[in-house]
């Protein structure tokens, strides 16, 4: 019997080695190692042996049924890896294909606009702060002046988590948050501004589920009312790249701010569609105010020595007011079409590269 084990196997080792493909080497497993399989019929004729042939020829029988399993395995994974590495031989991309023959990217106009933010307001000295968009609730309310039984919570439809959290958990309503952990985190003079994705519960032309927003602040000893002005008359100019940009400011009331003041742009007529510069009409783009002494207070500032002034705006609508958009749904919907009339080239660079003196 030893003489047949040996030879059977060899014979099944060498139909191992020879299975062209995984089927192939299937077939020879299912002929091995099957319910009916020579191995597993060698292993089955051990119960009719004398104890003393099962000790002889039990360990030849086993050990015949370890090498063709490994020998499976192994051929197996080769002929996987040689599979795996002509499928990628065959999927591989021709670099030298001339540029025109693939269909170009675009920069989104969300995009393009942050970078014209970015690069308008770091011409004046301010920093980007960034902040987590799952926020807790004391960042997003308490330390803003909003506590739990403030009405204007009821001034956000808020995404609240579920589960058990040691602070109840949002989707940030504002970038707000982001002043708090910045004057918690350094100290004055701050000049920041804070740009991200924000969350409520609204949907229409003109709101969505999740939008952009760019907020910013300023903290320092003697800053008024007359200084947020400059700032945003300076900031909207650069970025309408207009030097007829008229501001209005009506009081109005914000629990972070006090005074607070909504910041209206003169608009024109022209061809039946607003446009910006001039003051035939207003309209809102802007909310801003003076720092409240109690957030101030509430990062560890005494507001008898430090003030500052915030504000807050859109990017979309940004985007939407100065190329010229209708609807702000289509900014997330993917439609390539959408993305290759208003995207902007990946070459090119902010409009406003060469900053607010250029």
């Amino acid at each position: 019997m030893t003489t047949d084990l040996e030879q059977l196997g060899a014979d099944l080792l060498a139909a191992i080695d020879a299975a062209a493909g995984l089927d192939a080497l299937e077939a020879v497993r299912v002929h091995a190692l099957g319910k009916q399989g020579a191995v597993t019929s060698l292993l089955k004729t051990l119960g009719g042996m004398t104890p003393e042939q099962r000790q002889v020829e039990g360990p030849r029988i086993h050990s015949l049924r370890e090498s063709v399993t490994e020998a499976i395995a192994t051929r197996k994974a080769g002929l996987e890896q040689a599979a795996l590495d002509a499928r990628l031989a065959s999927e591989t991309l021709d670099m030298t294909l001339p540029v025109d023959r693939t269909a170009p990217g675009s920069v989104h106009p969300v995009s393009q606009v942050m970078d014209e933010l970015a690069e308008i307001f770091a011409d004046l000295g301010f920093a980007v702060a960034t902040g987590p968009e799952i926020e807790d609730d004391w960042h997003n309310f308490t330390a803003l002046n909003i506590p739990e039984t403030h009405p204007a919570r009821a001034m956000h439809d808020t995404f609240y988590l579920a589960g058990e959290h040691e602070r109840p958990m949002v989707l940030r309503t504002h970038t707000s948050p982001v002043q708090i952990r910045t004057m918690l985190s350094q100290k004055p003079p701050i000049r920041i501004i804070a740009p991200g994705r924000v969350y409520r519960s609204d949907s229409d032309a003109t709101h969505t589920p999740m939008f952009h927003q760019i907020e910013g602040l300023v903290i320092d000893k003697g800053i008024t009312l007359a200084h947020l002005k400059w700032t945003l008359e300076t900031f909207l100019k650069a970025f309408f790249e207009r030097e007829d940009i008229v501001l209005r400011l009506r009081p109005s009331y914000f629990p972070f701010t006090e005074p607070s003041a909504e910041v209206d742009i003169g608009y024109t007529m022209q061809k039946g569609k607003r446009v910006v510069g001039g003051s035939e009409g207003w309209m809102e783009v802007l909310g801003s105010g003076m720092v409240h002494p109690k957030v101030i207070a509430a990062c560890g500032l005494d507001p008898d020595e430090y003030q500052g002034f915030a504000f807050g705006t859109g990017v979309d609508r940004l985007a939407m007011l100065k190329y010229g958009m209708d609807d702000l749904r289509p900014f997330f919907d993917g439609d390539l079409r959408w993305l290759k009339h208003y995207g902007f080239s990946a070459l090119d660079v902010p409009t406003l590269s060469g900053g607010v003196g250029a």
